[in-house]
């Protein structure tokens, strides 16, 4: 099974790392070898980005590190909205499982954590404690229920302590965000990335395969769904991360946003569901 997700996550990582913003996967799987002649389509310079450098053994798996299951964060015990989808009857089988998580993953995620986790991997990098503090103040604004508060703290604060516990306690960065009242999911994430020596485009890749991978295996759990469709589920969610990945780097501060009230809805019915499994 270590197996399998190591694979996985290094396929990821590979794939995303090669593709243009402007070619799809199969486009750029396909793409002539660097001999051959190849005409290329002209961007816009908000379109280009540049090309990250080689990933280091060591960071490399850092960064699986980050994307495990296995980090002891409580990741696994949140299902951010889908176990209420389940229940109102929302998502009910393996193609609105994978057109939900898509949905999610394009329009909330790219667009706001994601995003931010661009920006304040910049700011750790050069260490910007006012810029830092906003990110984190913009994560505790624009949780809209409890239940999602309750998980970007608490899996934040899990992370700070698995930083302080694996990286040089005399770090300044960690340091000061142990200084912060209520450090988030996303700012500290962004911490862990910047420790890592990733690229912001790698870091994201981590990001990304850690809540696909972590989504389906609550598809499975709730639906509930057998092992090959949650496969295919995450194998679908792969295919959509470059495209996420584009639009998350690509999304300005004044454009960052969470609104997805039926997301929001369903988190508020959550908090009062007679049975559940997971705690969001």
């Amino acid at each position: 099974m270590c197996i399998t997700i190591t694979n996985m996550i290094t396929r990821t990582i590979t794939v995303i790392l090669e593709c243009s913003p402007l070619h799809s996967m199969h486009q750029c799987i396909n793409a002539p070898m660097p001999h051959q002649p190849m005409v290329t389509q002209q961007t816009s310079p908000a379109m280009t980005s540049p090309t990250p450098s080689a990933l280091t053994p060591t960071t490399l798996m850092k960064l699986m590190w980050l994307a495990s299951p296995a980090l002891a964060v409580g990741g696994f015990s949140y299902s951010e909205g889908l176990e209420s989808a389940v229940e109102q009857g929302w998502v009910i089988d393996e193609p609105s499982a994978t057109q939900w998580l898509i949905d999610q993953m394009l329009l909330s995620q790219a667009k706001g954590d994601w995003s931010l986790v661009a920006q304040a991997i910049t700011s750790w990098s050069e260490f910007k404690e006012a810029e830092l503090e906003e990110l984190n103040t913009w994560v505790l604004m624009t949780r809209e229920t409890h239940e999602f508060r309750l998980q970007c703290v608490q899996m934040g604060r899990s992370l700070l302590n698995w930083l302080t516990t694996h990286q040089n306690l005399q770090d300044p960065r960690v340091q000061w965000c142990s200084t912060l009242d209520t450090p988030t999911w996303p700012v500290v994430y962004a911490l862990a990335l910047h420790l890592s020596h990733a690229d912001v485009r790698s870091g994201l890749v981590a990001l990304a395969f850690g809540w696909a991978e972590n989504m389906a295996q609550t598809a499975m759990k709730t639906i509930p769904l057998g092992q090959i469709a949650g496969q295919k589920i995450l194998n679908q969610l792969i295919e959509n991360i470059p495209q996420a990945i584009e639009v998350a780097m690509q999304t300005q501060s004044t454009k960052r946003q969470l609104f997805s009230p039926h997301l929001s809805i369903l988190s508020s019915q959550h908090e009062h569901q007679y049975s559940r499994l997971f705690r969001s």
